[in-house]
């Protein structure tokens, strides 16, 4: 199956994920907006904006660039005037460039990436990552970490999500919003 194929065969109206290419498009475009904010980089910046997190002229980096999470929470922070850098598999000195960041987005999909010593210190942390890690102590064999080490993370940082229980909720809150968003364009309420 071809992503592009199913993503526009989406009605943009009812695109509630907020994949269609038309919506990252309206993203990345300066004065327009997207009918629907993709739920989990909008789910973060909510998390940031609810935490008294200050993103303008603040700097940002984004580990992962996906078209789901990393490059649409790259553009909603560079939307909110944050000085963005975007952190990749290729990129060279990865902390280096993590340890400048007042705001960090961890969507890599790596258990433990980013450990305590590629953080600023008093850093806001958003871990999207959710990766299985062995643990024969669980029930069920393993446990979930983020793509950030929490134990180190959490003694630096000014602010941390944790894994489970940080992203995740938000972004089905971030959901619903957008299913009644689109509901009340589809029915013209306001």
């Amino acid at each position: 199956m071809n992503d592009e194929n199913i993503l526009n065969a989406v009605s943009i109206e009812k695109d509630v994920d907020g994949f269609h290419p038309v919506n990252i498009g309206r993203l990345a475009m300066q004065g327009r907006d997207p009918f629907f904010v993709p739920c989990t980089p909008k789910g973060c910046m909510e998390l940031l904006h609810r935490s008294g997190v200050e993103i303008k002229g603040k700097r940002a980096v984004v580990i992962g660039r996906s078209n789901i999470v990393g490059t649409p929470a790259a553009l909603l922070l560079q939307k909110a005037n944050a000085t963005v850098s975007i952190v990749h598999s290729k990129t060279k000195n990865p902390e280096e460039i993590t340890r400048q960041a007042d705001i960090i987005i961890a969507a890599v999909g790596v258990a433990n990436l980013v450990r305590g010593s590629w953080i600023k210190p008093g850093a806001a942390i958003i871990d999207v990552g959710i990766n299985p890690v062995d643990d024969p102590a669980s029930p069920r064999g393993y446990r979930l970490v983020g793509d950030v080490c929490f134990e180190e993370a959490s003694k630096v940082a000014g602010a941390i999500t944790p894994v489970p229980g940080g992203v995740g909720p938000m972004t089905i809150a971030m959901l619903l919003s957008n299913t009644l968003d689109s509901a009340k364009r589809i029915h013209k309420f306001k």
